[in-house]
């Protein structure tokens, strides 16, 4: 039997503070930062074609969302105003995002610290 996988009852996109809010079938309810989405996006260019090849995504604090556009019954395009599109967000992925959002969030302010590059959240800005 195939497992269910959670599906969007709701997703608002809060262009002024920079958040999406996305509410699932199964009670979740998760708010993501567009600068989140945009360094966690699915996108070839963010992860690369294989394990290790992920690109470290700087400079994204300010990054927004222009628009979101329907990709069938399975998932969600974002347009990111850096011009950044060619991710697709399937309901999977951004479960799965909003669900390890603490972890990931840590892991790239991680990243960036070891890399030398500045955040505001790092005290380097």
């Amino acid at each position: 039997m195939p497992q269910k996988h959670p599906h969007p009852t709701e997703i608002n996109l809060h262009q002024k503070s920079r958040m999406l809010e996305i509410k699932f079938d199964d009670g979740a309810h998760f708010e993501m930062s567009c600068e989140y989405l945009r360094v966690h996006s699915p996108s070839a260019e963010v992860q690369g074609h294989g394990p290790g090849e992920g690109v470290l995504q700087v400079d994204k604090e300010d990054v927004n969302i222009e628009r979101i556009e329907p990709v069938g019954h399975y998932a969600i395009q974002i347009y990111f105003d850096d011009e950044h599109s060619t991710g697709i967000y399937s309901w999977e992925t951004l479960y799965r995002l909003g669900a390890n959002m603490e972890k990931n969030w840590q892991d790239y302010l991680d990243r960036l610290k070891k890399a030398g590059a500045p955040h505001s959240q790092l005290g380097t800005r």
